[in-house]
């Protein structure tokens, strides 16, 4: 999320021409999520960079929201702070998905980006970088506040959980 931010559709009268704010400064603060569908919660972090490290930090957080005795599976793109040729630190409950390439309909938080952007980020200008941040965790905490919006927007059939 940056500066220069995101155009999405809105609501116009037919043959006008809305307008949007749209700004050139290039701040950016880097918005890394993960949700469970199952039990309508998410994990993220917003940090000023995207690298192994930035990656490293978000793997940690997301193991502290693993419930107790479970193991979570982290779908993943082909980003390339997500293939750190072995700088990444899974932690123990936690196995990585590497998705095909090509494949942005299998990963169930693209949903949630999309989300993020049409509903709370998209068509604004940030002043500074700290509103950047801070609309990103307003953007996040709205979503997580509402578990089912969770399920409707993430859930995939073919990803059930299996129980042993």
């Amino acid at each position: 999320v940056g500066q220069q931010g995101s155009l999405t559709y809105i609501w116009a009268d037919k043959g006008s021409r809305p307008r949007a704010p749209r700004d050139q400064r290039y701040d950016w603060a880097y918005l890394f999520g993960a949700v469970c569908p199952a039990r309508g919660i998410g994990a993220a972090l917003v940090l000023p960079f995207v690298n192994a490290e930035a990656m490293n930090l978000h793997l940690a957080e997301i193991s502290t929201q693993v419930a107790p005795g479970a193991h979570a599976v982290i779908t993943l793109d082909g980003a390339g702070w997500h293939q750190a040729g072995g700088r990444l630190v899974v932690p123990e409950n936690i196995s990585l998905l590497p998705l095909p390439p090509y494949s942005p309909e299998l990963n169930p938080v693209e949903n949630v980006w999309q989300f993020l952007r049409q509903n709370h980020l998209a068509n604004r200008v940030f002043d500074t970088y700290t509103a950047i941040v801070d609309a990103c965790c307003e953007a996040w905490n709205a979503l997580t506040a509402n578990p089912d919006r969770i399920r409707s927007i993430a859930t995939r059939e073919w990803a059930e959980a299996v129980t042993a």
